[in-house]
């Protein structure tokens, strides 16, 4: 059996008649082990680390703060244990006492050991996973020589969470309870935040109301508006992508409820136990249940899936209003005020309740960011108003691609392989009336499918439930007591929905209320129509990306969205393609060479040294065409059909070994950017859609393939000779580890490489993205972008980042050949 942990030593430094910190006890909890980090501003700045061992937290002050930086080695100190209340304090110590100074919760989470922790801890060694709102992935604590055996080192692993040259602690230095600085809590000692009990008192906020715990409160609504509001009065919250819950807590035991007042406490399982750490006797809290993702981006399709199949640990509730606090009333208190009051509630050891923080001012810059991580879109409050039931003007939300519900009025049956329906037929009420939208045919999964099937059959009606039917065949009407929610692009002039996809069934909203949000009438709308409908695919159903349910007409569509972005760097190129005639779970194959059956749409041309000519596209159609037969990659000549053999495009491909962590390869990008600079010559970068960057350089037709190589590979040379153990010039896997192979062969007679706003056949569905330089980022991965979410960042971006492409005019001169020893 483990030894418990002591708390004599933190005792009698402490005199708990004068500190706010809590007295604690040695406890005794089921379930994962949490961690904080706390910021403490003593007579010398350090960083607490504690993580939750044998009932109290084991405590290390680092003197420089955590990095996650894999080189940085920061010195930690080990101090004595603390009780695990200390986990959720937040105050100011008295100067003359032990540690006196300000606290701030920097970061707070789970944390698992690898292996057996007492044993790591006696051996010196104790290397473990950090899921917190700050640090994740891999660490280590590693105990130096010397210094009486207190003296560690806290080090970052290299993986994926790893990023070299970002600090952390600059990046992100405000409370995760209160988000507020050490400024702003040094002013305000008398509001300390805790979770040992002690209650925040609401008393004193302006506006505050005696009263009784309402049973349920109607929830404020945000109206849609275009654009995020400007103006220092606004608040600006990120919109989630989930269901609206409000949180009831009385007696110990906290309630979640639908905003039309459903008791889902049983369906969200989990969260409800977490919820109940709320400090305080009783409180309503409004917020949104959640399932994130990897990049920390919530999708309605995840939370539905965890609560299908019963993963209530997957969720997280992330509150942003508090309507009532023991006793207190608070809907007329202003809401920055109550904000303040609900950060210093919400429980410091309970990762699945998180606080919905806020940015000041700036909303339309706001927006446009959420939208470049493909973001919902985001929620804008005014600062100084009071919580109003129903839909206002206080509360607004602009989004980065239309979304909304509908009436699901009946069903398609499915056509080849797919099972269980083919495409879902949509309504809305205006005016007392039903009325028909269009249907919807991707972005099921294929258990979806099979459910949805399940759940409409037993519906079925003779006759439709909208007054204006479409003349459609095969169609099994349904009664209209089903409502999913539905991304779409635009409406059509005739009041359909253009480019639909469904994200998930709503069970807390009622049919009855499902209305047209707005009017987005599109430029070309019809046209686009037109062209999908003139691809004549066949098998349009079927499905390409099973786990998305990215169909080939949801393919088609997506290429007509992006193809005034895309065209300019794939028409006119000779092409190399990945088909995948039945999925990417199915049989896929290469092709570079036109063969019989090929649409006359996919242009020909005639290669020197080549029997048989080469594809390329002309125009949408051709893009179309390759749709139709089952091409899912298109990969691109760095030069044009009408001269092949004089390339206009360099690129340096940037393949990480899978032991690489993502922070380098951007950190990389950037490294060949300044050494091309170095050289006269403007580079540019996308994502791939797969594990690594492309740098591409455009240059002036002249220099031919075997001088561009020679180039190329100079330079990937120049770089492993500066940067051994970072780089490789050497396409052996074998030679790759911990490095980062830079590519120069696709630089060469005949080698492609992956085109913009191409998607790939892997998992996910990903897309090869342009990015401007100012938006690489450690955060956004090379695969963060799919058929879905690239249509978010294409409506929030303002202009093109690749637009200035087609207007550099640069070659490689003799200066740089000489530089880098090429005569």
């Amino acid at each position: 059996m483990a030894q418990r942990g002591s708390l004599e030593e933190y005792r009698r430094k402490r005199d708990f008649s004068k500190t706010p910190e809590p007295a604690g006890g040695v406890a005794s909890r089921p379930g994962e082990l949490s961690f904080v980090v706390q910021k403490h501003a003593a007579r010398r700045l350090h960083y607490d680390f504690r993580l939750e061992l044998d009932g109290v937290l084991k405590s290390w002050a680092v003197t420089k703060g955590p990095s996650y930086d894999p080189g940085e080695k920061r010195l930690a100190v080990q101090t004595e244990d603390h009780p695990i209340d200390y986990g959720g304090f937040e105050g100011v110590i008295p100067k003359s006492e032990y540690g006196g100074g300000t606290v701030l919760l920097w970061d707070r989470g789970r944390w698992f050991p690898e292996g057996d922790p007492e044993e790591g801890l006696r051996k010196g060694k104790l290397k473990f996973r950090l899921e917190g709102e700050k640090l994740h992935g891999g660490w280590a604590l590693v105990r130096m020589r010397g210094g009486e055996g207190r003296n560690w080192l806290l080090v970052k692993e290299r993986d994926e969470a790893a990023r070299e040259g970002v600090d952390i602690l600059d990046e992100a230095p405000q409370s995760v309870a209160s988000g507020r600085d050490l400024d702003a809590i040094a002013d305000a000692p008398e509001r300390v935040w805790h979770s040992d009990g002690r209650r925040f008192d609401p008393s004193g906020l302006p506006g505050a109301v005696a009263g009784d715990l309402p049973d349920r409160i109607e929830p404020q609504l945000a109206t849609l508006v275009k654009e995020a509001p400007e103006g220092d009065e606004w608040l600006h919250e990120i919109k989630f992508d989930g269901y609206r819950a409000m949180a009831r807590l009385e007696g110990g035991r906290a309630r979640l409820f639908t905003r039309h007042g459903l008791d889902w406490t049983d369906k969200f399982g989990a969260l409800a136990g977490a919820l109940a750490h709320i400090v305080a006797d009783r409180a309503l809290v409004d917020g949104e249940v959640v399932v994130l993702d990897a990049h920390g981006a919530s999708h309605f399709q995840a939370l539905q899936e965890a609560l299908s199949e019963g993963r209530t640990q997957a969720l997280v509730y992330f509150a942003f209003d508090l309507l009532h606090l023991d006793g207190w009333d608070l809907r007329e208190v202003p809401l920055e005020r109550r904000k303040e009051a609900l950060a210093a509630i919400l429980p410091a050891d309970q990762p699945a309740v998180r606080y919905s923080d806020h940015f000041e001012g700036r909303g339309p810059e706001v927006r446009r960011k959420a939208c470049s991580f493909a973001l919902e879109g985001v929620v804008s409050k005014r600062r100084d108003r009071p919580y109003r039931a129903g839909r206002g003007a206080d509360w607004t939300k602009a989004k980065c691609l239309n979304r909304q519900e509908f009436v699901i009025v009946g069903f398609t049956p499915p056509q080849g392989a797919r099972r269980g329906i083919g495409a879902l037929l949509l309504g809305y009420h205006r005016n007392g009336k039903l009325l028909y939208a269009g249907k919807v045919g991707t972005g099921f999964s294929e258990r979806t499918l099979e459910e949805l099937r399940g759940r409409l059959e037993p519906l079925g009606v003779e006759r439709p439930a909208v007054d204006n039917p479409p003349r459609e065949a095969r169609v099994t009407w349904v009664e209209p007591t089903l409502v999913a929610e539905v991304e779409f692009a635009n409406w059509t002039r005739e009041g359909a929905l253009r480019h639909p996809s469904f994200q998930g069934l709503r069970f807390d909203k009622e049919p009855a209320e499902i209305v047209r949000e707005a009017s987005f009438p599109g430029a070309a709308t019809a046209d686009r129509q037109a062209k999908l409908e003139a691809a004549h695919l066949t098998h349009p159903d079927r499905v390409l990306w099973p786990r998305q349910g990215v169909t080939k007409r949801g393919l088609a569509a997506y290429y007509i969205e992006v193809a005034e972005w895309m065209l300019p760097h794939v028409v006119e190129r000779a092409i190399t393609l990945v088909r995948c005639p039945q999925g990417r779970h199915e049989e896929c194959f290469y092709q570079r060479h036109a063969t019989a059956g090929m649409p006359d749409s996919i242009g020909r041309v005639a290669v020197a040294g080549e029997k048989q000519p080469y594809l390329f596209v002309r125009d949408l159609d051709g893009l179309l065409a390759l749709v139709q037969v089952g091409v899912l990659e298109i990969h691109t000549w760095g030069s044009r059909v009408d001269k092949p053999e004089a390339p206009d495009r360099l690129v340096f491909d940037l393949d990480p070994a899978p032991d690489v962590a993502w922070p380098r390869v951007v950190e990389a990008a950037r490294e060949v950017r300044a050494r091309l600079e170095d050289l006269g010559l403007r580079s540019f970068v996308k994502t791939t859609g797969g594990k690594g960057l492309h740098v591409v350089v455009p240059i002036d037709r002249g220099p031919g393939w075997d001088e561009i190589k020679a180039f190329t590979k100079a330079v990937s040379e120049a770089l492993e000779a500066d940067s051994p153990r970072r780089y490789t010039a050497n396409m052996s896997k074998a030679k790759r580890n911990g490095r980062i192979y830079v590519d120069f062969l696709r630089n060469q007679w005949t080698a492609t490489f992956i085109a913009p706003f191409s998607t790939r056949a892997k998992p996910g569905a990903p897309v090869a993205v342009p990015l401007s330089w100012e938006e690489l980022d450690a955060g956004l991965h090379s695969d963060h972008f799919n058929v879905e979410t690239i249509l978010r960042r294409l409506a929030g971006l303002g202009d093109d980042p690749w637009a200035e492409m087609a207007e550099v005019r640069q070659t490689i001169t003799a200066a740089a050949r000489r530089n880098l020893g090429l005569g």
